[in-house]
């Protein structure tokens, strides 16, 4: 079967360690100084292990693979103790896995092996679902001062033709969904000028069709330039993830730009790639 897993770029690898930190399933070991995906098996292809690379080694690609299996999982981290087992079901929980969320739960309950489900829901988990708390600053513009540069609706990427007028020979804006709420001058610094489509890479289904859009627009709806706007948190690259790929699978070739919002609203990375 064909699905979403993980691939390694061996040459980009340094050896650092910090994506096996972000596998809870135990699907990445160090090898020889790099990092390899052991077995097809234990990747769920959610991709958490990507904002942990600091050399991009890592991508996903969809691919011929054997289907992801909970209870193989789980009887490879029962040995390793509670914490893991934790870990792996607050994977599961952030991401939006029901279905494996609750075959890993069964597993355990059959099994008789003790956890913390408080743990489990409220243990930390993904760092874009961590709650922080910020003091508001003072407004210092009126809605009038700041229009709207919106220029079409729909928004979202699994309601948009990709083929509309309006994103023939356009500057394309593809924002996760959270980056509009942090920035304070997102319409005016990254909006204008540019046709939005907005996609939330964590918590949206059917990602396969995001990027099927995507190559749409380049190749049929000709874009000029795709512009990708993520969060800092590392379950947003899944996006810039999915850009790539529909520029790879495009018979045209587009500029492609990566901008990075902090979670307090700052343009921390402008980068042409």
């Amino acid at each position: 079967m064909k699905r979403d897993i993980i691939t390694i770029n061996e040459e980009l690898c340094n050896g650092c360690g910090q994506c096996t930190k972000g596998c809870h399933e135990g699907a990445l070991q160090l090898i020889d100084g790099k990092a390899h995906l052991v077995s097809e098996l234990y990747c769920d292809g959610l991709g958490a292990c990507i904002g942990d690379c600091p050399t991009g080694a890592i991508s996903i690609e969809q691919r011929e693979a054997e289907p992801y299996d909970e209870v193989a999982t789980m009887e490879r981290l029962v040995p390793q103790g509670t914490k893991v087992i934790e870990a792996h079901l607050r994977h599961l929980h952030d991401h939006g896995e029901k279905q494996l969320f609750q075959q890993g739960v069964q597993y355990l309950k059959e099994h008789n092996i003790p956890f913390n489900p408080m743990n489990v829901l409220h243990g930390g988990g993904c760092p874009g679902s961590a709650q922080q708390v910020f003091d508001a600053p003072v407004a210092v513009a009126s809605a009038a001062e700041m229009p709207s540069q919106l220029t079409h609706w729909p928004v979202q990427l699994h309601l948009l033709n990709p083929q509309a007028e309006v994103f023939h020979g356009a500057d394309v804006l593809l924002a996760a969904d959270c980056t509009a709420y942090a920035n304070a001058v997102f319409h005016q610094k990254l909006l204008h000028g540019r046709r939005l489509a907005i996609a939330c890479p964590k918590l949206d289904s059917n990602k396969e069709s995001y990027v099927d859009k995507l190559r749409q627009m380049i190749d049929d709806a000709k874009i000029n330039t795709l512009t990708v706007v993520i969060m800092e948190v590392p379950c947003c690259g899944g996006l810039l993830q999915l850009a790539k790929m529909a520029v790879e699978q495009a018979s045209r070739k587009v500029p492609v730009k990566k901008v990075v919002i902090g979670i307090r609203g700052d343009i921390l990375e402008e980068t042409w790639i």
